[in-house]
Parts: structure tokens; C-alpha cells; sequence
């Protein structure tokens, strides 16, 4: 539906990362998911993008969002 470049960082038991990438695939809105618990090199990367430990860290085209924010998720995807 949307040619952005979405990428999630996430962890496994983060119940808003499971939230974010299910409104995606309710969206079919294209993304990467990237499990911060197991792949150091992009726990750093999502760090150094966010400032932030917590996930879901969601980028798309560059726009930081941290945490499941549907308004900006959709503001950002529209």
C-alpha cells in the first residue's frame, strides 16, 4: 500500500511492538523488523536513531516514532 521505507526494532514479549506490526499487516503496509534482544549491531543502530532503549522504535523514511502512536503513525504514512 505504501512504497515508505518502514523498519520496527522490537523485542519479543514488547506487547506495543506486537501492536505496531499487526497494524501494519492489517494495513499491508510493507516493513523490517528487527529483534533488538538478539541483534546487537541493530540495538546500537536504534539506539543512536532514537535516543531510546524501549521499544518499538519505528522509522520510517527517517521519522522516528517511539512507542505504538497511531495518529503519527498514520500521519506519517498518509
Amino acid at each position: 500500500m505504501t512504497d515508505q521505507n518502514v523498519t520496527i526494532y522490537t523485542t519479543p514479549s514488547c506487547p506495543y511492538c506486537n501492536a505496531a506490526k499487526d497494524y501494519f499487516d492489517e494495513n499491508d503496509i510493507s516493513y523490517t523488523d528487527y529483534d533488538v534482544s538478539e541483534n546487537r549491531k541493530k540495538a546500537k543502530e536504534m539506539i543512536e536513531k532514537s535516543g531510546q532503549r524501549g521499544t518499538p522504535v519505528i522509522d520510517i523514511d527517517g521519522e522516528i516514532v517511539v512507542g505504538f502512536n497511531k495518529e503519527k503513525l498514520q500521519s506519517l504514512l498518509n
